[in-house]
């Protein structure tokens, strides 16, 4: 935040000169410093204002959909991520199908969901998918379905949005040519901080921007967000070196280690559904639960200001997944066990008194 701050000032002491005359050269280093974070060549990264603007630019530029052709997104996709795809069926004159995962989740049932969609339709030739989704927090087996995708001739548009700085892993490792990505979440730089990441020999394949470019091959002709905000992009390289100071291993394995606490207590609980294995593949940070069975908005809703008011955690109601809204824990790098431990004793409360 001091470094913020800082280049916040900078900015607007020297405006117009710094924006005009520095601020090229300037982004061209930071863009570097990105892509040595994310082990993948500075040609094929370029800075947005956030995954969503990344996807969505990905997802309506994507330039080998003919008519006829079928897409694919989930469930448990993001919602600026699924009204993208269909938006695919008005403009592009293709079929959009979506499927829905299955609760319980595990490793081989998820896994099966995709290959069953993709048997039933051969047509699909692009697809999105999410790495650990914001509704419940599971992290889907992208690299098996991406390896079952690429032989059928399916493109995969991987939504990285939650999964970088929480979960362990490299981008190239996982098969998908097409990324967006987040850094003001898990990796904790300013809000309006993103990443559109696309493989170097697949640019050609997402239009540059509203045709801003014709025959470009560089990445960043597929975005345009105008005037960036300089500060918030200047302060990506420090929360980069903070994030590094702890390891995104390290980071991961506490942010589990505190799911796993409040998890323990309460899974047991008749009244209580938690929504995500405990398979250190499938779930970091983020986890949901439905009391009770209600699904509806409101009954979430209430379960979330109980919590909040009665017994001062901080959860939030989320609606995405087939089987009805849930409400989220997402504990971060900042709490403690007695804040898991607060968290699980309000919900055995909750649950008693719903018997």
């Amino acid at each position: 935040m001091q470094t913020y701050q800082t280049n916040t000032e900078f900015v607007n002491l020297n405006n117009t000169y710094y924006a005009r005359r520095e601020w090229w050269e300037h982004y061209i280093w930071l863009n570097q410093q990105v892509a040595v974070f994310l082990n993948v060549d500075p040609d094929e990264v370029v800075l947005t204002r956030g995954a969503t603007e990344a996807l969505q630019a990905l997802i309506t530029g994507y330039n080998l959909l003919k008519p006829g052709d079928k897409v694919l997104y989930a469930d448990l996709d993001y919602s600026e991520m699924k009204h993208a795809m269909r938006w695919l069926e008005e403009r592009r004159s293709v079929e959009v199908i979506k499927i829905n995962f299955p609760e319980p989740a595990d490793w081989d049932n998820v896994v099966e969901t995709y290959q069953n969609a993709f048997d039933q339709h051969p047509e699909i030739k692009m697809m999105l998918m999410t790495h650990l989704n914001n509704w419940t927090g599971l992290i889907s087996p992208v690299k098996a379905v991406a390896e079952m995708a690429r032989e059928r001739g399916i493109d995969v548009i991987l939504d990285a949005a939650h999964s970088v700085g929480q979960v362990d892993f490299a981008i190239n490792n996982l098969g998908c040519d097409f990324v967006g990505v987040n850094l003001h979440k898990w990796v904790g730089a300013p809000i309006g901080c993103g990443v559109m990441v696309i493989k170097k020999n697949r640019i050609k394949d997402v239009d540059s921007y509203l045709l801003k470019a014709p025959g470009s091959d560089s990445i960043k002709d597929r975005i345009d967000t105008g005037t960036a905000n300089f500060a918030a992009y200047m302060t990506i390289p420090k929360a980069i070196e903070f994030h590094n100071q702890i390891g995104t291993q390290v980071k991961q394995a506490r942010l589990k280690y505190l799911r796993d606490l409040w998890v323990q207590e309460v899974r047991s609980l008749p009244n209580i559904q938690i929504l995500t294995p405990d398979d250190d593949n499938m779930v970091a940070a983020l986890t949901s639960f439905r009391m009770n069975g209600q699904i509806s908005t409101a009954a979430n809703n209430a379960i979330v200001k109980t919590l909040i008011d009665q017994h001062g955690v901080l959860t939030v109601r989320r609606t995405g997944p087939a089987s009805g809204d849930c409400v989220r824990v997402t504990p971060s790098i900042y709490n403690n066990p007695a804040d898991m431990h607060k968290l699980a004793k309000g919900l055995n409360m909750m649950a008693s008194q719903t018997t």
